[in-house]
């Protein structure tokens, strides 16, 4: 079978590169890692007639990491990068651990974060955490820059709020508060080298014992990682103990709609959803405890 044949760009602003895409419309794709790009091309599952490729764009890999600013990822930083980095270990924990559980070592050292996003895959290892901590995503287009929260860029399955002519140039994470904790688990056949079967982000802020505020987010669950909102409103207000951990995280799994496929069955999935907010929310509950 003859390789694919595409035109390929590769701007050193922003502006050319939503110039080329404006230009070419539908058929062009954006390329910052390729690890699925590339891989779709050659199974013939894409048929782009332009790719733009992001990385001599100065600046897109840009990682800045402060406890008093907050967490900046440029759109071409590398996944292994968000894994290494001292300031996101030390401040975004949970960043870097869901980095860093992506994929492989292959994959973490070509792709990106962004990208990982931007695919849109309902099991992308890097959504939940980063909505689970009201991320933001910056989006540059032809009319202009303009933000928009993570939990409001999936539309569907490979789908995202993204325009013609828009990319995504950083995804910003703010400060954190005090008393707030994180956590991230998943679940996959082979160890989290392929797709997570099942992916839960958490955080959970406390004053004292209680609970004010969560966030619950569970991935490859549903057409887009979601909010298992039901399940968040049971811990606000309230102490979390063990007891309404494990009935918060009940709610979580009937909130979610899975489906069955190569990865799990769907009722392996609910049972799953539940055990790894269980896990994710007890350790959450212990960062928030160590931050007061």
């Amino acid at each position: 079978m003859p390789a694919a044949q595409f035109d390929y760009i590769a701007p050193t602003s922003v502006d050319e590169a939503v110039a080329a895409l404006v230009e070419g419309g539908r058929d062009t794709r954006v390329m910052a890692g390729g690890t699925d790009l590339i891989v779709k091309i050659r199974h013939r599952m894409l048929f782009p007639k332009c790719i733009v490729n992001l990385k001599r764009i100065a600046g897109l890999d840009a990682i800045t990491a402060d406890k008093k600013n907050g967490l900046t990822i440029g759109a071409t930083a590398l996944l292994a990068d968000v894994a290494a980095h001292k300031g996101i270990r030390r401040h975004y924990p949970t960043v870097a651990e869901a980095a860093g559980a992506t994929a492989n070592v292959q994959i973490r050292n070509m792709g990106t974060v962004v990208g990982n996003l931007c695919n849109a895959s309902p099991s992308a290892d890097n959504a939940p955490t980063l909505m689970a901590m009201a991320a933001t995503v910056d989006i540059a287009g032809p009319r202009g820059i303009r933000s928009m929260p993570l939990d409001q860029f999936f539309q569907g399955p490979g789908i995202t709020a993204l325009k013609t002519g828009e990319i995504v140039t950083a995804i910003r994470v703010p400060p954190p508060v005090a008393g707030s904790g994180t956590a991230y688990h998943s679940l996959s056949q082979r160890g989290k080298l392929d797709c997570s079967a099942v992916g839960v982000g958490t955080m959970v802020v406390l004053k004292g014992d209680h609970c004010t505020n969560a966030r619950i987010i569970v991935g490859a669950c549903a057409p887009v990682p979601m909010r298992t909102q039901a399940a968040e409103k049971m811990l606000i207000g309230k102490q979390i103990t063990d007891t309404l951990v494990r009935r918060a995280a009940q709610k979580a799994s009937e909130e979610t709609s899975p489906i069955t496929d190569v990865r799990a069955s769907a009722p392996y999935r609910w049972k799953m959803v539940s055990v790894l907010t269980i896990r994710a929310l007890t350790d959450a509950r212990k960062m928030a405890l160590r931050r007061q």
